[in-house]
């Protein structure tokens, strides 16, 4: 359980560097406590659309993979995350990107973020 909410919480504060840096990512809230509640959810939506879906699709692209040499991985990622902004906007949080770009460089920023905080707290498995 620990571990899972470790991974929520880089997750997160993954999302909310993304969300600051890359212009086409909006997380619009009041004031910090709520916008910390947005991301966290968010978040969650963004580990069970990884958990849930990512996989599926990454089967049915496995012939991309092959002709990409992986790079279809980050076409993969964005698509994730511009879901995970459809799902937030169905279930009324804050949080949106507009279009395909903005979830390419967020997915980017969300991978690179969420590197560094795994190698500065790693799991204790």
């Amino acid at each position: 359980m620990l571990r899972f909410v470790g991974k929520t919480l880089i997750n997160a504060v993954a999302i909310w560097v993304a969300a600051w840096i890359v212009k086409g990512i909006t997380l619009t809230s009041g004031d910090w406590e709520h916008k910390a509640l947005t991301v966290v959810l968010v978040a969650l939506i963004f580990g069970l659309v990884n958990f849930a879906i990512k996989p599926i699709v990454k089967l049915f692209s496995l012939p991309l993979f092959i002709l990409t040499l992986g790079l279809i991985t980050f076409v993969i990622n964005a698509l994730m995350l511009w879901l995970t902004s459809w799902a937030s906007g169905k279930l009324h949080l804050n949080f949106h990107v507009d279009g395909f770009v903005a979830a390419l460089l967020g997915s980017l920023i969300i991978s690179v973020v969420a590197w560094a905080l795994h190698m500065l707290f790693p799991d204790k498995d």
